[in-house]
């Protein structure tokens, strides 16, 4: 049950995004219809995502590695669904998608870059932040300054995406469902 409706007023900005998005994604997203509730706040959040889409110094099968860990890594289950359904379109194999809250215990699956962006993932996700100044380091190094930057940006991007949306008490979606992987419920 979630802790919003998801029958918001029908503002021009709500029908807005609900058409983009089924243009987009196929379906329209639950968090789109909890902001739905204050028009200037989605409108804002889509301008932001839409931005996001833009930034291409990260390696995309990374950016979704770090994004999955942040999520699993707050508990958040819509966004560890719509997660496996982008890593599965990105091409992502299925048996290293449905590691990725794990990935500590399947080491063996996963690249010492892939490695080392999702320790920095979860790095970032604990509250205080435990971000070494090694682990950045080696980061920035391995990645790029640019690149560095992305990925700390993005991670933080996901840590307001699941703590948004675990508090408004959103579920998976049934994202999964439609990809070649499911996640472990």
């Amino acid at each position: 049950m979630t802790r919003i409706p998801l029958t918001p007023p029908r503002s021009l900005t709500l029908r807005i995004a609900e058409w983009y998005a089924r243009r987009v994604i196929g379906t329209v997203p639950d968090p789109a219809r909890a902001l739905g509730h204050h028009p200037r706040i989605l409108r804002s959040w889509l301008g932001l995502e839409r931005r996001v889409t833009s930034w291409h110094a990260l390696d995309p099968a990374l950016k979704q590695l770090a994004l999955m860990v942040s999520a699993a890594r707050i508990g958040c289950s819509w966004c560890l669904d719509f997660g496996y359904w982008e890593a599965d379109r990105l091409g992502l194999p299925a048996e290293k998608i449905r590691q990725v809250p794990a990935w500590r215990d399947h080491r063996e699956t996963f690249s010492d870059t892939e490695q080392l962006v999702m320790e920095y993932a979860e790095a970032m996700t604990e509250t205080p932040p435990a971000v070494t100044d090694g682990l950045a380091a080696a980061l920035r190094d391995t990645l790029g300054e640019k690149a560095f930057v992305e990925l700390t940006t993005i991670v933080a991007l996901e840590n307001l995406r699941s703590r948004v949306n675990s508090a408004f008490g959103l579920t998976a979606q049934g994202f999964s469902r439609t990809c070649a992987v499911s996640w472990p419920r």
